[in-house]
């Protein structure tokens, strides 16, 4: 298990990170959520040694995390960190290497990954000759070439077309059913709430939430409400009651121990209702409700 715990870190008068905590399990995949600045990419790079934070720890099974047991994680950073004009190959073996692996062993890695990718044609090609989401693809290739027991992926589903998104999902499944630890950030919350059975979602430094993604939309004190009346979006007239336009369509938000048959009763009494929909909150609804509180 890896874990993140009491982790600050401050740059000057800015507090980059403000007592972080979160455990990633075994065979789970943990979506780490934020508005760009919240501390994400930060508290990722602590996981390598990149950043060393100012107070708390990260370990790796209890242990503090060595050069050698770091050899066993993979890590893919948001912004593009291979070589543009070495090919695709040659660079795939070199990072495979760098992680343990022998050349014959990176090689036959190499191989397999750039198979899976529909990308072994491409091996001599150097990498600034491909389009953007193929770099994408070889960037993940060369986190996950040595087979990690840990996964770390900044964005690693940005600039990929849907059948790029399919395919690295079914990386992540496959790595997660293997019994590997997995921590992605992603601005794309239907695709993490579609992936993910855990997130922790990261606002101006601290953890504001933290769980399995049932159990925080269970648990929510709120709940999401769709009520149409005459056709129109009914305006529900309960206190705390507020608007949500998210994905092309509105909504609201209501406490959750409102009483759904007077909000019935209320709603029939202003016309015929032509759509009624009562249910946890979506991980869009979540994430808003915890940046924007």
């Amino acid at each position: 298990m890896l874990s993140v715990r009491d982790v600050s870190k401050r740059y000057g008068d800015v507090v980059a990170l403000r007592d972080v905590s979160f455990d990633v399990q075994p065979g789970r995949i943990m979506g780490f959520l934020g508005r760009n600045g919240a501390g994400k990419t930060t508290t990722m790079r602590t996981v390598f040694g990149l950043v060393r934070p100012d107070t708390g720890t990260v370990t790796f099974d209890g242990d503090p995390i060595s050069p050698e047991r770091r050899l066993r994680f993979g890590y893919m950073p948001e912004e593009r960190g291979l070589y543009p004009r070495m090919r695709v190959k040659d660079q795939l073996v070199y990072f495979g290497k760098l992680s343990g692996l022998s050349t014959h062993e990176a090689a036959d890695a190499s191989d397999r990954w750039l198979s899976e990718f529909g990308l072994l044609d491409r091996a001599d090609a150097k990498l600034e000759d491909l389009s953007h989401g193929n770099q994408q693809r070889i960037q993940l290739a060369a986190a996950i070439v040595h087979d990690p027991e840990v996964l770390v992926l900044d964005e690693p589903f940005s600039g990929l077309d849907p059948i790029g998104v399919a395919s690295l999902s079914d990386v992540l499944r496959s790595f997660s059913a293997r019994g590997a630890a997995i921590l992605f950030s992603s601005h794309q919350l239907d695709l993490v709430e579609h992936i993910c059975e855990d997130i922790a979602i990261i606002d101006e430094g601290s953890v504001v939430v933290d769980g399995t993604l049932e159990s925080i939309r269970e648990g929510a004190p709120y709940r999401r409400v769709e009520i149409w009346v005459d056709g129109s979006l009914w305006e529900p007239p309960v206190h705390g009651a507020h608007r949500v336009e998210s994905g092309g369509s509105v909504h609201h938000i209501i406490d959750a121990s409102a009483d759904v048959e007077q909000l019935l009763t209320m709603a029939r009494e202003a016309g015929v209702i032509t759509r009624f929909s009562y249910e946890p909150p979506t991980l869009s609804d979540i994430f808003n409700e915890a940046v924007t509180r």
